[in-house]
């Protein structure tokens, strides 16, 4: 979590209708400014602070501030976090002051499905969702009719149990060139994928989006492969090297899939139109006669058919092609750039137990429903949100940098910055039911690799607090890490 002050307001009417956010934001940038540091805190942070609520009011004030600590850059989910962090700590303490059920209150004032696409007053354009659907799923795994028995359970041995709930949404898939292009940025946002079948029928793609563990070689070539109706194992994707692959630009901001992805769907239908052309020609037709299917050419109406494998091969042996319509070799390149940002949202829920003697948190349980629209593969989706969840539970709970007053870093190591551990960890409950497909983009992905690190701080933060509650502590914050120093002292203020 980045290092910002931020003091915010929550406005609402008389049956609990949120009116408005306000908020003020002092955020560290360091001693000088790195690539990211003013966008973090502003257009990644602001124009979310309405989050998936129909609010129709928000006001954002930052301010950044020169310090003598590091320089601050982004991290999983850049501005995102602390956008999401601020709403749900003060929707959650506002709860308690009415009165009224957390999750009731959310639900009241989530943008309802018929009111998409949704513009908000913090200046995004939502394409679709279905947040309540996503809370259904929330409420089913992580069992919150039983807590009240689970809590009864915990007090009898001595500790305090409390549940923390949380409903996020966040901007990636960054970013639309024209948007960064009126922010002053000189460069483009799009990414691009060159897809080169070879004669004998192997793929190799070359793309511009570079993979640092995201499981690229293997979520790529799922695309490409079920396109074409090829074995993915007959796809390589090759990334990393200038003097082979397009200029794209990167990999961060859950833009991988959403961006360079979509840009291999567009190469890929390149590579198909031009298939059909060498098909057609194969069987003595027209192109616009030709269907493709599962790796399989046909016309319309009969039963010739060609395999991909044999227009692949032709394509490199071009004795009889009408040279002015067909270009002999089988490759394409496209280049993609994304009319807007995908919106992937969720719902979370914690359970901790406190030690009212010590101020230990322990986790006894964390259920994750989240709608990252089509899911290209379900392994590599359930670890992102995985390691997400341990870097945002990390800190909340633990990770925290101390200066002293020269601004030398004095927790610079791991005996003294404190990173979670397995034993640190629940095994977590995972939902990624497709609830709402992009409709920004040809896949349908709004992308995963963020989400947990945003949605885990405040949901474990609102657990604590509301165990404090329990016991009657006279507790509504505490600031992040909550470690057992912070707890203790905030139940014997």
């Amino acid at each position: 979590m980045s290092d910002h002050v931020t003091k915010i307001e929550l406005a609402l009417d008389k049956d609990n209708n949120f009116l408005a956010f306000r908020t003020e934001t002092m955020a560290n940038v360091g001693a000088y400014l790195s690539n990211f540091s003013t966008v973090t805190p502003t257009i990644l942070h602001g124009t979310l602070m309405a989050g998936n609520y129909a609010v129709p009011n928000v006001y954002v004030n930052v301010k950044t501030v020169f310090t003598n600590t590091a320089p601050v850059d982004a991290y999983r989910g850049a501005g995102r976090p602390e956008a999401t962090y601020s709403l749900e700590r003060v929707i959650d303490k506002a709860a308690t002051e009415l009165g009224v059920d957390p999750i009731k209150l959310r639900r009241q004032n989530f943008i309802k499905p018929d009111q998409f696409p949704y513009v908000t007053a913090a200046g995004l354009n939502y394409d679709v969702g279905d947040y309540d659907a996503i809370m259904d799923r929330l409420e089913h795994h992580a069992d919150l009719k039983g807590f009240a028995q689970r809590r009864k359970k915990s007090e009898a041995a001595g500790k305090l149990r409390g549940l923390g709930i949380n409903s996020y949404i966040e901007a990636c898939g960054i970013a639309p060139s024209n948007l960064i292009g009126t922010l002053g940025a000189r460069v483009g946002l799009y990414d691009a994928a060159t897809i080169r079948v070879n004669a004998t029928g192997n793929i190799s793609v070359m793309v511009g989006a570079h993979s640092h563990g995201q499981g690229h070689e293997t979520a790529f070539p799922q695309i490409v492969a079920d396109m074409l109706g090829v074995d993915p194992d007959n796809v390589e994707i090759v990334h990393g090297d200038t003097s082979k692959i397009p200029f794209g630009m990167g990999t961060y901001g859950s833009r991988s899939l959403a961006v360079c992805g979509s840009a291999i769907v567009r190469g890929v239908e390149k590579i198909i139109s031009k298939g059909k052309k060498i098909a057609a020609h194969m069987m003595e037709t027209t192109d616009d006669k030709v269907d493709f299917e599962e790796g399989v050419f046909s016309v319309k109406g009969t039963n010739k058919t060609v395999s991909f494998g044999d227009v692949a091969l032709k394509a490199y042996i071009p004795h009889d092609f009408p040279i002015e319509d067909i270009e002999p070799g089988l490759e394409e390149t496209a280049f993609y750039d994304p009319q807007n940002f995908t919106y992937p949202a969720g719902a979370y829920a914690c359970e901790v137990e406190v030690d009212p003697d010590t101020g230990q948190v322990t986790i006894e349980s964390f259920a994750a429903a989240d709608d990252f629209g089509n899911i290209i593969n379900p392994m590599i989706v359930e670890g992102q949100v995985h390691g997400g969840l341990a870097q945002g539970i990390g800190q909340a709970l633990l990770e925290g940098c101390t200066y002293n007053e020269d601004g030398q870093l004095i927790s610079a190591s791991y005996m003294d910055y404190t990173m979670p551990r397995a034993a640190d960890l629940p095994s977590f409950i995972v939902d990624h039911t497709v609830q709402t497909p992009s409709t920004d983009n040809p896949l349908g992905v709004k992308g995963c690799g963020e989400a947990g690190a945003i949605g885990s701080p405040p949901t474990v933060v609102n657990a604590v607090v509301d165990a404090l509650r329990s016991a009657n502590h006279n507790v509504t914050h505490i600031d992040m890490p909550l470690t057992p120093e912070r707890v203790w002292a905030a139940m014997n203020n």
